[in-house]
């Protein structure tokens, strides 16, 4: 089935019915165990962290593995069960590589053991071909910038931009593979949104490569439904799900200009907010029970909070506020009342998540400046935030409206570019360079 979404322009409604996707699947991983962090920012797709990790690292301390990758990537590593999984990709760019067109470019999925850091297998796959050069903005995060999605058997689902999406079971026995468009954005900038799972389904973005929302069988690839329109253009956030009082579910996006609700399970548009967030958008929504709140944009970046369950035309009716704050790149975290994040010029935030006013805006020290700093989003481990910066080691400040860096943690033997999202399991912390994987746990280390 193939849904259109149709433009007005920048700041209008664009809609036939549509399919947005589905995500943080607030339902489908809501019993999710301390163990498991399946997808991009954990179970929910909320960035929190069942259990405590530790404060302080470095080589020397706290270091429980470290596991050499193929390549680089600014994906972030996932957890189910004793298993991390992690995306890379070689060939075209990074680590020294310099290609205008990517003709050897390969990507990489890689199946950890947790406990001890041993590679239990990797998949290697050649790009198919266009691809986009690496050169301008791509530069900034490469081609394995999408953080696969697990399910409970083992499954993983990795989306590899112009060469579509795969799955492998546990084994790592290639299930699937599926196309989902090679076309590029006018900015060529490559991929950025993760898949999500829905019921039976694997829900990805494919704005870069088909200005599309496409569902697909988890079981087969097949393709169940799509819906294109031009206005997802320079839409690279994660959508996320929404469960409403009354028992239904509401898909929601945010692309350049406007917010989307949808209903997953007819592909129509219920609801639709414009507001100031032009250019590119690339945070990925936040949702806190009817609550959705967006960050973005470039020239006109902000943020704003808008309820769902609306119908048509809910500008006037369901946002909450709007403010001129906003992150860039990262998506913030929610906690107890306040969003917090680290922009993309290296200075902290806390705003009230009731009405948007800003509690504190401080620049970090020891921050490297230049260039973008940030580009992972922050995580939440007993009421500490976890921000990894790119070249200046995780920053701990307290989950809390009161600026203080607890710590500032690196590895002082990889000079590589940090920008994958951590992940939180079992007391540990696992992060992604672009040399190494690291598993970080109060065990100490393991040799």
């Amino acid at each position: 089935m193939t849904d259109v979404l149709q433009g007005r322009g920048v700041g209008a409604h664009r809609w036939r019915p549509a399919l947005l996707s589905a995500v943080m699947v607030a339902g489908w991983w809501g019993g999710a165990s301390a163990a498991e962090w399946p997808q991009f920012r954990g179970p929910g797709g909320a960035g929190v962290g069942e259990s405590s990790v530790p404060v302080t690292w470095s080589d020397t301390q706290h270091l429980r593995w470290k596991t050499p990758l193929p390549g680089p990537g600014s994906s972030s590593p996932i957890v189910q069960g004793d298993r991390v999984f992690v995306t890379c990709y070689s060939g075209a760019g990074g680590a020294g590589e310099r290609a205008a067109e990517p003709a050897k470019l390969q990507r990489h999925i890689l199946c950890v053991r947790k406990a001890d850091g041993a590679v239990l297998w990797q998949r290697d796959l050649a790009a198919e071909l266009p691809e986009d050069a690496y050169e301008g903005f791509l530069t900034e995060h490469g081609y394995a910038s999408s953080t696969p999605v697990t399910d409970d058997s083992g499954t993983v689902f990795a989306f590899f931009g112009k060469s579509g999406v795969v799955a492998f079971d546990i084994a790592g026995e290639k299930l699937w593979q599926t196309a989902v468009g090679k076309e590029s954005s006018n900015r060529h900038w490559g991929s950025a949104a993760s898949p999500v799972l829905h019921g039976d389904t694997v829900i990805v973005n494919a704005a870069e490569e088909s200005q599309s929302i496409r569902a697909l069988d988890r079981r087969s690839g097949r393709e169940i439904w799509k819906a294109e329109g031009a206005a997802l253009e320079l839409a690279y956030g994660t959508p996320g799900l929404v469960s409403l009082d009354d028992g239904s579910q509401e898909l929601v996006i945010a692309v350049p200009g406007e917010v989307w609700g949808m209903n997953p399970a007819t592909g129509k548009m219920l609801w639709h907010a414009d507001m100031g967030l032009t250019g590119n958008v690339s945070p990925s929504v936040i949702v806190d029970g009817t609550t959705v709140y967006v960050f973005g944009g470039f020239r006109s970046s902000g943020s704003l909070a808008v309820r769902a369950g609306g119908r048509g035309d809910v500008t006037r009716s369901h946002v909450l506020w709007t403010s001129r704050n906003s992150s860039y790149v990262a998506t913030p975290l929610l906690h107890e009342g306040h969003l917090y994040w680290i922009d993309d010029r290296g200075q902290a935030f806390c705003a009230a998540a009731a009405t948007g006013e800003l509690v504190y805006r401080e620049r970090v020290d020891g921050m490297t400046q230049g260039g973008r700093p940030v580009y992972a989003s922050p995580v939440l481990s007993a009421g500490r935030l976890y921000v990894v910066s790119r070249w200046s080691g995780t920053f701990v400040l307290p989950a809390a409206p009161r600026y203080e860096i607890l710590a500032q943690n690196r590895f002082e033997s990889d000079d590589s570019d940090f920008s994958g999202t951590p992940a939180i399991s079992d007391g540990d912390i696992f992060l992604r360079s672009g040399r190494f994987l690291y598993c970080v746990g109060a065990t100490g280390r393991q040799e």
